[in-house]
This record gives structure tokens, C-alpha cells and sequence, in this order.
């Protein structure tokens, strides 16, 4: 079996710029990925056979991103291995051990060992749950994009976009380009926070300019923008038909009065991304609590975990954007280098602007904060894990009548989190329910414990026992 000098997971902005800068020092690199091409969710793209004339179209940074892609190609000693859902990491003897399975219709056990590690798995749609949520019709904002970006179709015809954050304006630009009626984008936060950030956003013009671009898009396309609003409740039979919009007080509250109904058969909801960890809880990494609550990887200033030849970037360090991705993708390969004997310096201007990105995503995370009223939207039915179907009234019930004072026994005693997902959708929401009824407020260990699967992806039994060590063999 080919040992490589390292395995990167990951192959979105800053798991090419990993593998490829350590690929430029003649190391032999496995970019790792679920996807079928590079460019992860960022710069997910239609394949070949669409012959797509105009991919830019749907992209920012295309350019740059298909020079990335071009250059990674030309190295010999990087393998990209696409479709690969890694399942579990290992260390042991100096060695990381990677199993992935290839195929989920038919899956078959991959085995890639490698001397150093870079975990860059991104994250993903962080949801709040809402009377009607479970409805065909309500999307993450994510997976909209997803549906025009990877496969050139629109998740729906007459589209409401919500929730908060700077994502939901390339979302929705995106749709009013390819031909949807978008009905409106409803912002949940007031973006009136941003003059307490001037001199962060002077120092990146370019975030600026972007942002501008897509609100020129919506004005193009008569898109109207509404800050300070949410979607409330959905609508529909079987089907999606309408959704409740209200303005919001400083509280996050809906204001008397204010309440709308909008008819629209698809509504693509976002408040912001989630890290995806597990393969760095797997083996010890450290953690912390990052300024919007989610749970990142702790690195030091070279993107180095806790753990001995195992580096972090992008997302799972803290959500951040994909020039920030990229960046800490860069500053970890040349880590990585150095560690397998390539001299390399990390350029002081590399440092210098990770932290001017850092601040921007810092203060994003201030501007877009998830409105804290939030809970007082749902009704005892509303269904906050959708996997096991469990009720709000269901969580309420196990706090105030069972006694599930923290996240782990609000889990056990209803089941919420123990799903398909794993709590990946419902376990910011659990968590801030069970405060708000009662129990303490989730500490960072509690939060931890959500993404503390053993198995990061679905895999059949007998992939189980292949990997389990042989009990004949002697034991150290």
C-alpha cells in the first residue's frame, strides 16, 4: 500500500491549496473528497457532459479557481481521489490511517495511509427550525445553490430566500439570473451593526465590491431586500405553497402586525454554517467555541492541531469564507512541507492577511447574530430533528418533567440528534431549547459531544469488521 508524505480531506478551497502547495515540493499528496470533481461546495460545478459554455456565469472567482484546479492537475505527485466519504481517521506508529467508502450504492472500503494530515471537511448549512420546515419545498440556502451550481436546476420557480448572513445575496442573485422569481430576501439581522465595523470592512474593499456586485444582481432582476425579517412558518398540504414573513424586533421577536403571508412554492433558508469536525474529534484534537458558538478545531498560527502531524484549515478552524479558507490552506501545506524536511517560511504577508480575513469573518459573525427570539416562533408540534421526528413539546417535556438539565440527556430521553444526521441539523436548536426551558446553557464539552461520532459517515457492517484489528494478533 503507498504510504504518502500526506493526506488532505477535503478538496474545497483550502484543501487545493493545501495539496497543492505541498504537491510544489515534490511530495506525494491524496486530496481526498465526497465530491465527484474539485472545487467542494464553494465552486461546485456541472460535470463535463453538460458542456456548459459559460460556467463563470454561476461563480465568483471562476478564474481563479480553474487556474487552481489546472495547476493541481500538471503536478505528478498529487492523486485526487473524488467520490471517497472518509469514514474514519486513526493515528498510530506515525502513521494516518483514512478509511473511506467509494461507492454509497455499492460501497467499497478504501484504506489511504499517510505521515501528516490536513483536515479541511468545510461545514454547512446551520438550520432553525420552524412550524412547517418539514415541508417539500423548504430548502437550506446551500442546497439551492447546490442544485443550480452541480446540476443547472432551479429548486423552484417562485422562491423566497431567508434566514441571515452574507450567503443568502450570491443565493439569491443566483436564482434571479437563471430565471426564478425571486420573491424577496428576508435578513434577519439589522445590518445597521456594520458601522461599528468601518475600519474592518475599509480593510477588505474587495468583500465590499463583491457584495455590491450582488446587490446590483437583485436591483437587475427587482429583487427586493428586507432587513430585519424572517420567515416564521410554511405552509402547504404536501407541498410548499406559502410562507409567513414578519419583522423582527431588537429581540429577535416578530412585531405584532407585521405578519405576511407570500405565496411561493420553494423557500431556501440559511443562518450561516456549522464546521464539520468529527474526523478531528476522532482523533483528539482539541476545540473551542468560536465567536458564533460553533465548535472549530484550536491551531496555532502554522494550522496545527493538537494532535502531532495533524493540521486544520478553512471552515473547520472557523467559518470564515473562501479566501480565508485558501489562505490557512496555503499556511498549512507550507507547514507541512517543512515538516517532511522542504524548507519552507510562511511569508509574513500571508500571515497578515489571515488575520485581516479573520477580523472580517469576526465581524460578520457579529453583524448576522441568529435572532435570539427564535424559539418563541414554534408551536408544541413544530418538529425540531426531523430524523426521529421529535416535537418541541417533546424537548420541553424533558426538561421540565424528566429532568434533562444538559444537551447529552435532553438526546437520550428523546431521541433528538439520533437520526440520519447525526444532530447535524438539529443540534444547535436542541441545545438552546433545553436552556430555554430550563437547563443550563451548553458549555463548550456539551457542544462537543454533537460532533463526537465515531463513524463520520454511513458504512455497511461488513466494512466494520474489515477495519476492526484482529483479536489473534499480539497485543502491544
Amino acid at each position: 500500500m503507498t504510504t504518502y508524505d500526506a493526506v488532505v480531506i477535503g478538496a474545497g478551497p483550502a484543501g487545493m491549496a493545501g495539496a497543492h502547495t505541498i504537491g510544489q515540493a515534490g511530495l506525494r499528496v491524496a486530496l481526498v473528497d465526497a465530491g465527484p470533481r474539485l472545487g467542494g461546495q464553494y465552486h461546485r460545478h456541472a460535470p463535463a457532459t453538460f458542456h456548459a459554455t459559460r460556467p463563470q456565469a454561476l461563480h465568483h472567482g471562476w478564474r481563479h479557481f480553474s487556474a487552481l484546479r489546472d495547476r493541481l492537475a500538471r503536478l505528478p505527485g498529487v492523486t485526487h481521489l473524488p467520490d471517497h466519504h472518509v469514514w474514519s481517521v486513526e493515528q498510530a506508529d506515525g502513521l494516518i490511517t483514512v478509511r473511506a467508502v467509494t461507492d454509497p450504492r455499492r460501497p467499497v472500503g478504501v484504506t489511504i495511509r499517510g505521515r501528516a494530515l490536513l483536515i479541511a471537511t468545510g461545514g454547512y448549512d446551520r438550520q432553525l427550525p420552524f412550524p412547517g420546515w418539514d415541508l417539500p419545498g423548504v430548502l437550506t440556502a446551500g442546497a439551492a445553490q447546490a442544485l443550480l451550481k452541480g446540476n443547472l436546476v432551479l429548486a423552484g420557480q417562485r422562491v423566497v430566500v431567508a434566514g441571515s448572513g452574507p450567503f443568502l445575496l450570491p443565493v439569491a442573485a443566483g436564482l434571479g439570473r437563471a430565471g426564478a422569481t425571486v420573491v424577496g430576501v428576508y435578513e434577519a439581522a439589522r445590518t445597521g451593526r456594520f458601522l461599528r465595523h468601518a475600519t474592518t470592512l475599509a480593510q477588505n474593499a474587495g468583500k465590499l465590491v463583491e457584495a455590491a456586485r450582488h446587490h446590483a444582481t437583485l436591483l437587475r432582476h427587482r429583487i427586493p431586500t428586507h432587513n430585519g425579517w424572517a420567515v416564521v412558518a410554511a405552509h402547504g398540504d404536501t407541498q410548499l405553497a406559502a410562507v409567513t414573513v414578519a419583522r423582527l424586533d431588537r429581540a429577535g421577536n416578530p412585531v405584532p402586525g407585521t405578519r405576511r403571508r407570500m405565496p411561493c412554492d420553494t423557500v431556501a433558508i440559511g443562518y450561516g454554517f456549522t464546521p464539520q469536525t468529527e474526523l478531528l474529534v476522532q482523533l483528539g484534537c482539541a476545540t473551542r467555541v468560536d465567536v458564533d458558538g460553533s465548535v472549530v478545531a484550536d491551531v496555532d498560527t502554522e494550522q496545527r492541531t493538537t494532535v502531532p502531524s495533524v493540521y486544520a484549515a478553512g471552515e473547520v478552524t472557523g467559518i470564515g469564507g473562501a479566501a480565508l479558507s485558501e489562505v490557512e490552506g496555503v499556511i498549512a501545506g507550507l507547514a507541512i512541507r517543512a515538516g517532511a524536511g522542504k524548507p519552507s517560511r510562511v511569508p509574513r504577508r500571508l500571515l497578515s492577511r489571515r488575520t485581516a480575513l479573520r477580523r472580517f469573518a469576526a465581524a460578520m459573525h457579529d453583524v448576522y447574530r441568529i435572532p435570539a427570539g427564535w424559539v418563541d416562533w414554534l408551536t408544541p408540534e413544530t418538529i425540531v430533528c426531523r430524523c426521529e421526528e421529535v416535537p418541541a413539546e417533546r424537548v420541553r417535556a424533558a426538561v421540565e418533567q424528566d429532568g434533562a438539565t444538559q444537551p447529552r440527556t435532553g438526546k437520550l430521553l428523546t431521541r433528538a440528534g439520533m437520526g440520519w444526521c447525526q444532530g447535524r441539523v438539529c443540534a444547535h436548536a436542541v441545545s438552546t431549547l433545553i436552556s430555554h426551558h430550563g437547563g443550563r446553557p451548553p458549555s463548550p464539552a456539551d457542544l462537543a459531544t454533537w460532533a463526537n461520532r465515531p463513524i463520520a459517515q454511513p458504512v455497511p457492517l461488513r466494512l466494520l469488521a474489515d477495519a476492526a484489528p484482529d483479536p489473534s494478533a499480539p497485543q502491544p
